[in-house]
């Protein structure tokens, strides 16, 4: 049924009309003719009509209590966007069920699994420490983490970073919680086809807020340019297929080159590795580390130091072998390689020049010799300061008022040599062209770096003891094991995932909760297509637009004590009285 406007000449007369199917046509009848359209309105008759009418449905009812709000609604917006696909992904991974079953034999007085997860969810969402983590909570809807207090994260982060074995000579970093959930969850991933024989392996500092432990914050060179601060060394292990593996951390007094070979014997006794072939790059060899990856009998690809090395500038690079030109498939096309192989006093090199590399080389060193001429022409007292123009110049023996220093030729052109050029060092049998593949793959590791520092935004981190410092970086482990497994979800779905644009989507993902007269409903915002791609790979269900919740039911009132019966006590009764006494 439904309401008509009927015309009649210049009249309009309001109807109740009915539809019914007879066959195959549709019939309407009238059931009530109201009256004229205009004194209707004008008397209110047909607003009062359509009020006692919606007292029959509770949604028009709520329609209206929107638009007149009588203090009888109570609104909450949650975001529920990221709660959703990365608490699936969580579960697919078993990073809740690796904690619970540690989690096993501890008495917690709290969830210590909702705590963690709320940590890393945090990290892969925006930057802050635990007790912002505390705040930003607020606005998703997290199942499980309502009751959750800062204390509970400090004493999770602890947990996380407890010690369990304390640290070996051939160990430098104790034995931890987290370890132990890093073996667990990849032997959960591992299968037959599950290859360790590649690991790449990075380093980067981290700075502290404060102390900064009792034995990892340390001054140390600092590659996040906060030399003032404390900071620790992370080192981040990745398997051929671009998984994490594991996390190591150390004092922030720790030279890069002193951390391979503890990494690699850690990595063998803790994982059951045999054959070994470490990609790593070349802030992290030393004459040291080499000859011990060759005395543990060890394969190996290290990038070299083309610029400093005097063997590979004086006789790599002048060697006369013609170049091979090799075609490798990219995403954004195809890049154009030359590489050959030298050999020199038993050692085996690979030399690369990379097409667009030079080219972009080629393009910024003239920029900077552009405005490096420009400067020279206003004075040159600033250039000496800055090592991009100090690289180019030469002094020269000027007259009084001309400038001290000029562009050297010859530096140019020494420069124009290494455009695009790399060059690796390696006792791996690999082909040429293996060897710079499996070199390539190292970026990876670095852009995870990159995420880990800017887009999961580790930092700040304010703790003061080192088990909490390393259960607040591992929750970032955790964060990209969550997003290395988005990624290949996506990818396998031939989805373009733009990582800060999806953040944004899931946030916009929200859920309005409007409670009136004792009832629920949940009313949820629009999903972009993007997202509703992702939650198609991820298997995620939305929910509803609209979803009507029940209000929990009464709770009935105390039943009042039961009367007693039969015989009543003694005490009870009034004494009787002998009729002697009487």
């Amino acid at each position: 049924m439904f309401f008509r406007v009927k015309k009649s000449g210049p009249r309009a007369y309001v109807q109740i009309v009915e539809s019914r199917r007879i066959g195959s046509t549709v019939r309407q009848s009238v059931i009530a003719n109201l009256g004229r359209a205009e004194v209707l309105i004008a008397s209110g008759a047909l607003a009062a009509l359509l009020a006692s009418g919606a007292k029959l449905t509770d949604q028009v009812l709520l329609l209206q209590a929107l638009d007149q709000d009588d203090g009888s609604l109570a609104l909450d917006t949650k975001r529920i966007g990221g709660p959703l696909l990365f608490a699936r992904l969580w579960q697919e991974l078993g990073i809740g069920a690796v904690l619970d079953g540690l989690l096993a034999a501890r008495e917690f007085s709290f969830a210590v699994e909702r705590a963690v997860f709320v940590a890393t969810l945090h990290r892969l969402f925006v930057s802050g420490s635990d007790r912002d983590c505390m705040s930003w909570m607020a606005d998703y809807e997290i199942g499980g983490a309502q009751a959750l207090c800062l204390h509970h994260f400090y004493r999770a982060m602890a947990w996380l970073g407890e010690t369990v074995e304390q640290a070996s000579g051939s160990s430098p970093a104790p034995r931890c919680i987290k370890d132990v959930i890093e073996e667990r969850l990849l032997e959960r991933r591992r299968d037959l086809f599950t290859d360790l024989s590649v690991v790449f392996m990075d380093t980067t500092s981290l700075s502290f807020e404060g102390d900064g432990g009792e034995s990892l914050g340390e001054h140390g060179y600092s590659k996040d340019l906060r030399p003032d601060l404390r900071q620790m060394i992370l080192g981040l292990v990745m398997d051929g297929a671009g998984w994490p593996v594991c996390t190591e951390m150390w004092p922030g007094n720790t030279a890069d080159v002193t951390v391979l070979l503890p990494i690699v014997d850690r990595l063998r006794q803790r994982f059951g590795i045999g054959r070994v072939c470490v990609v790593a790059d070349r802030g992290m060899i030393s004459a040291a580390t080499i000859a011990g990856l060759e005395a543990r009998g060890l394969d190996y690809i290290l990038g070299a130091r083309e610029h400093t090395d005097k063997l590979v500038r004086q006789i790599v690079l002048d060697d006369q072998t013609p170049f091979v030109p090799l075609a490798i498939d990219r995403r954004q096309g195809e890049t154009q390689l030359f590489v050959k192989e030298v050999g020199r006093a038993g050692v085996r090199y690979i030399v690369c020049r990379n097409e667009s590399e030079a080219a972009n080389d080629r393009a910024m060193r003239e920029a900077i010799v552009a405005t490096l001429d420009a400067q020279l022409k206003r004075g040159d007292k600033a250039l000496i300061g800055n090592a991009g123009y100090r690289r180019y110049l030469r002094k020269t023996a000027a007259a009084k008022g001309q400038p001290a220093f000029e562009i050297d030729p010859g530096k140019l052109a020494e420069a124009a040599r290494f455009d695009g050029i790399f060059v690796l060092r390696t006792n791996a049998r690999l082909t040429p062209l293996q060897a710079v593949l499996r070199y390539r793959d190292l970026v990876r590791v670095e852009d995870l770096f990159r995420r880990a520092k800017a887009v999961l935004c580790t930092r700040p981190i304010f703790h003061s003891c080192d088990a909490a410092i390393r259960g607040h970086v591992f929750c970032s482990y955790l964060a990209l094991l969550l997003q290395k497994r988005l990624d290949d979800l996506a990818l396998t779905a031939g989805v373009t995932l733009e990582w800060k644009t999806l953040l944004r989507d899931l946030d916009r993902l929200q859920q309005l909760r409007i409670r009136h007269r004792q009832a629920d409903w949940l009313v949820r915002t629009d999903v972009s297509p993007t997202l509703a791609a992702v939650f198609r790979c991820a298997k995620i269900a939305l929910p509803p637009r609209v979803k009507p919740i029940a209000p929990p039911p009464a709770t009935p009132p105390p039943k009042p004590a039961a009367t007693r019966r039969g015989r009543p006590r003694r005490s009870a009764t009034a004494a009787r009285i002998s009729p002697e006494a009487a």
